[in-house]
């Protein structure tokens, strides 16, 4: 059989990876990926706006000999179907060099193992100067010349990643110096939740510490497992000899987070988008919130949140794609994962209905009551039985007929739709006109004054000590009390 070699033309390959479709912070991702797997235990981020503008990330990782640092550089140095280890957050070989040059046109690694320090650098403009794959070896004078190259001069070990001529990110940027500030903020936030296993730290997983700038990255946890969240039991999923660890978790009620807190576990989606599964390989987050359309995503199940453990055993059986930012199960899964779901959605809906029900307390009596409709659903009335509606009892005919219609007006001119907005949203719904004590004690002296005497007084003291608003007040029912058992008439 014939054959003819056809190297890929390096000029137009090159700059073709580049369009790959990745963001600034899953690029930063990727670096951290390589960091995590060379055993690192600090990993410092700087940008650098000004002046020669750049981005550079420095770990104090293994480090690479001048062999092996070129192996890294080099597209596709290793195999997808290689077994990792553990600790490997790899998959194509191709992370390094396409995150890098998708943000900018020169992409510089140095790196320091038994004392040496060794660099080579993509430069784009260079391979399409030459026309092939050349990349370039750094002498002493130009890595003294990188930027931070001073930073790994101190540590034993490491590796220093260098962008510059970060043409994708100028571009369509009319004031640069301030669009790198927002970048900072999205990567900060971005890698303060895939990476946050890491920066908290777990028993069997080395902690790393994460700085932008000299500032430490804080990790969100999308699970709140050191508040009040419901944790459901484990889950293995046994596959080709490796096992899925499915742990799903009801996150607390609205009104039990700070605003704080719903801000970093919502994000700018929003608590409701960002409910359903978080898929971990190898403890670093590749997608979450999805139910990979294996349910709805609803207002009853948007406490709820699954965090699965995938082994980089089974990466091909999850369609892990370069980003490592999509993740499809295999229907083996699947399966296993639509039980949990509904076991999950179940446990949800009580979340929000035993809330309900607190704040629907049958035991008092509440100003609004709930109805059953005719043809299902529910509707609201104002409850006839409260005794400030009964008080107008002993009132005359129109009066009360007035009463009537100021009440049906009310109820009929509920502004539903408005509420059904206020109460999807993530924010905390409070009625700010709030009745104080002293507005509550003119309306009870009200009310006790139109009994005549110490008994009608102390039964109307009574059903006012489990009606709102009174039920609030109890010093102020207590105090009324005793002037009435003190015959106070």
């Amino acid at each position: 059989m014939n054959h003819t070699y056809l190297p890929p033309d390096a000029p137009t390959l090159i700059e073709s990876t580049r369009a790959i479709g990745y963001t600034l912070e899953a690029a930063v991702s990727d670096i951290i990926d390589n960091s995590i797997s060379a055993s690192s235990t600090s990993v410092d981020i700087f940008f650098f706006p000004i002046g020669d503008p750049h981005i550079a990330i420095l770990d104090d990782g293994c480090g690479m000999d001048s062999k092996e640092l070129e192996t890294a550089m080099r597209y596709g140095s290793r195999n997808p179907q290689e077994k990792r280890a553990s600790n490997d957050l790899g998959r194509f070989g191709l992370g390094l060099k396409t995150a890098s040059l998708s943000q900018c046109r020169s992409l510089t690694v140095a790196s320091k193992k038994g004392g040496q320090i060794v660099a080579r650098c993509w430069d784009i403009d260079y391979v399409i100067k030459e026309g092939d794959w050349y990349v370039k070896k750094l002498e002493t004078s130009e890595i003294d010349s990188l930027p931070h190259i001073e930073k790994l001069k101190e540590i034993n070990s490491g590796t220093l990643v260098v962008w510059q001529n970060l043409d994708r990110l100028k571009m369509g940027e009319l004031d640069f110096d301030r669009s790198m500030g927002r970048k900072m903020d999205e990567v900060r936030s971005h890698i303060s939740l895939v990476f946050h296993r890491f920066i908290t730290g777990e028993p069997d997983l080395k902690k790393v510490r994460i700085n932008i700038n000299g500032r430490p990255i804080v990790a969100v946890d999308p699970f709140l497992v050191t508040r009040n969240t419901q944790v459901m039991s484990d889950e293995k999923i046994p596959i080709e000899g490796a096992a899925i660890v499915v742990k799903p978790y009801i996150l607390p009620h609205l009104s039990n987070l700070s605003e704080k807190e719903k801000g970093a576990i919502g994000g700018k989606d929003g608590l409701r988008k960002n409910q359903g599964f978080y898929i971990y390989r190898n403890k670093r987050l590749l997608i979450g919130g999805t139910w990979f359309r294996m349910m709805r995503q609803g207002e009853l199940s948007k406490l709820a949140r699954v965090q699965v453990d995938v082994p980089s055993e089974m990466d091909h059986l999850w369609t892990l794609d370069i980003k490592k930012s999509t993740a499809v199960p295999p229907e083996v899964v699947r399966i296993h994962l639509q039980s949990v779901i509904e076991r999950l959605a179940e446990k949800s809906k009580y979340t929000w209905e035993f809330r309900g029900k607190q704040e629907i307390d049958d035991s008092l009596t509440h100003v609004w009551t709930r109805f059953k409709g005719k043809e299902g659903g529910h509707y609201y009335g104002i409850n006839r039985n409260h005794p400030l509606v009964r008080i107008f009892d002993e009132a005359p005919p129109q009066m009360r007929q007035n009463l009537e219609s100021l009440l049906k007006n009310v109820e009929t001119n509920l502004p539903l739709n408005q509420l059904y907005l206020d109460l999807n949203s993530d924010l905390r719904i409070e009625n700010e006109i709030t009745s104080t004590a002293q507005e509550v004690e003119e309306v009870l002296r009200g009310l006790l004054d139109q009994k005549n005497n110490s008994t009608a007084r102390s039964e109307l003291l009574e059903r006012l000590a489990i009606s709102d608003p009174f039920v609030h007040f109890p010093e102020l029912l207590e105090k009324y009390r005793g002037e009435t058992n003190n015959g106070h008439d």
